[in-house]
């Protein structure tokens, strides 16, 4: 596998992964299965211990991304993001293999294929090595969705919102109250307390930043979606 280390937030289906480093912490971005799915390989740069965001789809790439990273690093936890099944194809077959423990919300937990070891709330933190990842609870997109957070200490911040925001708009709910949850939650627990500079990195597609989807809340508001 091809892994590109010019990284742009843009990566094709069955194209090449794409490699960020940061001081402390390697992102690399793949896109796998027919829906296009967003999953990311974060290594500590001190451990090599790595922590994969959805486990989506294809087992077979994301164990080849592991196997391309430098040093192979040894894959300790999964993330879930939300209960969509899009985005746990690969769940139980990787975290078997690699012998991994998994991470979701408990109000998402009873649908995934395998219980997680380690449920998470909302202001809870998580490690990848010795690297520190909060967790943000987003409600709407389904009961239990979560972003993950990472603050860089020598950058802005890194933040990985699974289907509750895109660039253009939040996530898909399925009533008007699911949509008020969701964008008061994106506002009050994303856009009031990370800054413009945050990077995000979505569930599909590519990346953004909060500063450049700031000026379009309102909207997103007034649309009711």
């Amino acid at each position: 596998m091809d892994v590109l280390e010019n990284y742009t937030g843009h990566v094709d289906p069955e194209g090449p992964a794409a490699r960020r480093t940061l001081d402390a912490l390697t992102i690399t971005k793949i896109s796998v299965g027919p829906m296009d799915n967003n999953a990311y390989l974060l290594v500590c740069r001190s451990t090599n211990e790595a922590l994969l965001i959805d486990a989506a789809n294809d087992h077979e790439r994301l164990s080849d991304l592991l196997a391309h990273s430098p040093d192979r690093p040894r894959l300790r936890m999964i993330v879930t993001t939300h209960q969509h099944a899009d985005h746990w194809q690969a769940l139980g077959s990787l975290a078997g293999a690699h012998g991994a423990n998994t991470v979701a919300h408990e109000l998402d937990a009873a649908v995934l294929p395998v219980p997680p070891d380690t449920l998470v709330d909302h202001g809870d933190t998580i490690n990848v090595g010795e690297v520190p990842l909060s967790i943000i609870h987003l409600r709407g997109h389904t009961p239990g969705s979560i972003a993950v957070v990472y603050d860089d200490p020598n950058g802005h911040p890194h933040l990985f919102t699974g289907d509750s925001l895109f660039p253009g708009g939040v996530g898909k709910t399925t009533s008007a109250d699911n949509f008020a949850s969701l964008i008061n939650d994106v506002e009050d627990r994303l856009f009031a307390v990370l800054p413009d500079d945050t990077w995000f990195y979505p569930g599909h597609g590519d990346d953004s930043t909060l500063g450049e989807q700031r000026p379009s809340l309102a909207e997103w508001r007034s649309r009711g979606w």
